[in-house]
């Protein structure tokens, strides 16, 4: 009998020990496969589909290029450009899907949800309109050669930091001063 026990927890360690091992291959083939597309995603010029500004190839300096030069200045001004168009598109939407959509339903609850719908939507495009009109300030700072570079210290913004967000005025240092100030002001 003694032998029959001894066997049990031999083969419940073997199992163990091949569930780690399966386990540990598993996680190894996920992180293999997670290094893979963060490589394909490295040599991929588009940007994802999560980004606002679609369709733009990334801008890579040649070596020795200044800072915001004609060649810059130029891929700023064409990505804000087609963010500018896309928004005006949508508030073109907006207008015509609201005169489609427009009655007036007999039940209450209907007609509540309809006009909840239309105000958020509205507030949406409001957000949007001052959204365009930065977009339009941002571009006559291109303009004026005054884009890429702090309001608050005057350093460079960065070429990735513009391009997440083509209307930033502030580099991240000054930002993230500017929120936590907020921060601690507002509570």
């Amino acid at each position: 009998m003694p032998a029959k026990k001894t066997a049990a927890p031999k083969k419940k360690a073997a199992a163990k020990k091949s569930t780690n091992s399966s386990a540990k291959t598993t996680a190894k083939a996920k992180k293999s496969s997670s290094v893979r597309k963060t490589a394909a995603d490295k040599r991929s010029t588009a940007v994802s589909a999560d980004s606002p500004f679609k369709n733009f190839t990334p801008y890579e300096p040649a070596k020795g290029e200044p800072y915001m030069e004609a060649p810059q200045l130029d891929h700023f001004r064409q990505i804000l450009h087609r963010w500018r168009q896309e928004l005006m598109e949508e508030v073109d939407r907006t207008v015509v899907h609201m005169q489609d959509e427009a009655s007036n339903f007999p039940d209450p609850a209907d007609r509540a949800t309809q006009e909840e719908e239309f105000s958020i939507e509205l507030k949406t495009r409001d957000r949007e309109r001052r959204l365009i009109r930065k977009i339009e300030q941002t571009l006559e700072r291109i303009d004026q050669e005054d884009y890429g570079y702090c309001d608050t210290c005057g350093v460079e913004i960065g070429l990735r930091r513009l391009e997440a967000r083509p209307t930033a005025a502030q580099c991240v240092d000054c930002k993230s001063l500017e929120e936590l100030k907020e921060r601690q002001l507002k509570g």
